[in-house]
C-alpha cells in the first residue's frame, strides 16, 4: 500500500509539473510573445479549430534559401528533416536541394512514408505564398484514413494545418515559425490531445528545427540554378525564383 501510495505521488506530482511547467514551454518553444499572440494564417481552413503550439527559429539566410527546403517537404521527396526512423520508414531526409522536387502548388498532396503502408497521402497542400507561406491540411477519422474536407464531419475525427512561416530579417535572416490549428472530435479526445500533444510534436518538430537550420546554413553559400517549369517553381519574397542545387 504505501509503495503504491508512493507511485501514485510521483504520478501526480509528475503530472502537476508538466501541466504547470513543462506543458507551457512546449507550446512555444523558440517562439517570441509576438509570434505567438498575433494572427497565424489558416484560421478559416479549420472548422472549430484551435491554435496549435507555435514553435520558431532563427535561421541565418534569407527566406529565399529557406523555402525550397521547405517545398521538397514529404515521404516520397525530402524527408521531414526529424528523426527519420520515427517518420519516415528509416530513409534520410535529404541533405541538398533537389530541382526535381522543387514543384508544389495547391491540391497536391505531400506523402507520408510507413514501415507497413508504404508511401500514403497525409497533406493536402491548402496554402501556398512563395517564400513566406506553405499550408498543409490534414483531415482523418480515428483508425488515419483521409476523409474529404468537402462532405460533413463525421462525430469522430481529427483535423489540422499545419503552417510553414518565413519572415525576413534585417539582418538578412529568417524566422521559421511553425504552427496552425488544431481540431479533434469527440470533445474528450480533444481535451486529451491538447494536453498530451505538445510533447509529442515537441519531440518531432524541435528536431526538425534544429536539422532544418543546419541544413540550411551549411548551404547557403553553394551556388544555385533555377528549377521547375515556368509558373511552377516558387518564388522567393523579392520576386526571384528560389536557389536550388542537385
Amino acid at each position: 500500500m504505501t509503495i503504491g501510495r508512493g507511485i501514485a505521488g510521483v504520478a501526480g506530482i509528475a503530472v502537476v509539473a508538466y501541466s504547470a511547467v513543462v506543458r507551457p514551454r512546449l507550446l512555444r518553444w523558440g517562439a517570441t510573445d509576438a509570434e505567438v499572440t498575433r494572427p497565424y494564417p489558416g484560421a478559416g481552413l479549420i472548422p472549430d479549430g484551435k491554435r496549435g503550439a507555435t514553435m520558431a527559429t532563427t535561421i541565418d539566410a534569407p527566406p529565399a534559401q529557406v523555402w525550397p527546403w521547405l517545398v521538397q517537404l514529404g515521404g516520397d521527396r525530402g524527408g521531414w528533416y526529424s528523426w527519420d526512423r520515427l517518420d519516415n520508414a528509416s530513409r534520410p531526409s535529404a541533405r541538398e536541394i533537389h530541382p526535381e522536387w522543387q514543384e508544389l502548388r495547391v491540391g497536391d498532396y505531400v506523402k507520408y512514408r510507413t514501415r507497413r503502408h508504404g508511401l500514403v497521402d497525409a497533406w493536402r497542400v491548402a496554402m501556398l505564398e512563395p517564400g513566406r507561406f506553405l499550408g498543409l491540411h490534414g483531415l482523418s477519422d480515428l483508425r488515419g484514413r483521409r476523409l474529404d474536407p468537402q462532405q460533413p464531419r463525421p462525430a469522430a475525427y481529427t483535423e489540422g494545418l499545419w503552417g510553414f512561416q518565413l519572415n525576413a530579417l534585417p539582418d538578412g535572416a529568417t524566422r521559421l515559425v511553425i504552427g496552425g490549428y488544431e481540431a479533434f472530435r469527440p470533445r474528450w479526445l480533444a481535451a486529451a490531445a491538447s494536453w498530451l500533444s505538445p510533447a509529442v510534436v515537441w519531440i518531432m518538430q524541435a528536431r526538425m528545427l534544429a536539422v532544418l537550420r543546419r541544413t540550411v546554413e551549411q548551404g547557403r553559400d553553394d551556388p544555385f540554378v533555377t528549377a521547375g517549369p515556368a509558373g511552377r517553381t516558387p518564388a522567393g519574397p523579392d520576386g526571384t525564383s528560389p536557389s536550388v542545387r542537385g
